[in-house]
């Protein structure tokens, strides 16, 4: 299969590019970035040596879509999507914090939870709580935005604020913006008989102070789904919920004998397993988004990427 796992275009007018675990984000004339979202895969903070067939191209569809489905709430930074695996927005100066929201508890919270720990992010947890159950109200338990390599580590509102990380104007509008995408992505998910278990989000300012939503919103990489049907039953029986997320990756890593540790070997992909992973993507697209997954011509997929991208800029 035609993966694209790196990028090195060079527009007219680029002034700079930045390389993410997953994303590449060219600056063309300090105006417009020109975000690609390739087909890496990311788990426990560290980039998978093989690529996953459509990957790149579901999560920009997903995230676009999401982007249109809330931009009455929150405003965000996207202007056109000229190439399946392509967005293009304002440039922003990002905030150096994810906001990360939890509707259950489950996956790092969960783990934290089972060793002691009833405080996340200087966010009380309740006591008695099993492992995917639901929160009393959703609580945001936000992490540093990590440069690349390193880790993303959780941080308290306080730390954020006597950090100097966020002011604290602008950080009540990022509380804001969070509850009131998770409400709605909620609500999108509900529709299509899924939970929305948590999520992150990113913010930025544009170059004339307005804070806007940006990177990805509401994908299989940002969020946890569970299959709403079935949730209570297996909650009560204390079996492990049907989930949409990239969970399903993380589960086989460690129990491979990975979790992103110093020493540890990733371990090996088989063209069978890359191909199942692709196909788990697919059938996230359908579930988050109600909609068939059209796979765009991968035969020449940088080729089609920069011919679209060049097209765009012209305009």
């Amino acid at each position: 299969m035609n993966t694209i796992t790196s990028t090195n275009y060079n527009f007219p007018n680029q002034k700079s590019v930045y390389k993410g675990k997953v994303r590449e984000v060219y600056n063309v004339g300090d105006e417009v970035l020109v975000m690609i979202a390739t087909d890496r895969l990311s788990a426990f903070d560290v980039v998978m040596p093989k690529g996953i067939p459509f990957k790149g191209q579901i999560l920009n569809q997903i995230a676009t879509k999401m982007m249109k489905a809330t931009e009455d709430l929150v405003p965000n930074w996207l202007v056109a999507t000229p190439d399946p695996n392509v967005a293009v927005g304002h440039l922003c100066e990002p905030f150096k914090v994810e906001m990360v929201i939890r509707g259950y508890l489950s996956g790092h919270a969960a783990r934290e939870y089972k060793l002691g720990k009833r405080i996340l992010c200087g966010v009380p947890m309740p006591n008695g709580m099993k492992e995917n159950d639901k929160f009393p109200d959703p609580i945001i338990t936000p992490s540093t935005k990590a440069d690349n390599g390193e880790h993303d580590e959780d941080i308290s509102r306080e730390e954020i604020l006597s950090k100097g990380i966020v002011s604290e104007e602008d950080y009540v509008i990022l509380e804001d913006y969070t509850h009131k995408l998770f409400q709605r992505g909620t609500e999108i998910a509900a529709e299509r008989g899924l939970i929305l278990v948590d999520t992150k989000y990113e913010f930025g300012k544009t170059k004339d102070g307005k804070i806007v939503l940006i990177d990805e919103i509401h994908t299989p990489d940002s969020s946890r789904y569970f299959y709403a049907e079935g949730y209570e039953e297996r909650q009560q029986n204390e079996e492990p919920q049907k989930q949409l997320s990239k969970e399903f990756v993380r589960q086989w890593l460690i129990s491979n004998g990975f979790q992103g540790k110093e020493g540890q070997q990733i371990p090996e992909m088989t063209n069978e397993y890359i191909n199942s992973v692709s196909e788990r993507y697919i059938e996230l697209y359908e579930n988050i988004t109600g909609e068939p997954f059209k796979k765009a011509d991968v035969s020449e997929v940088e080729k089609r990427i920069e011919e679209n991208v060049l097209e765009y800029l012209k305009g």
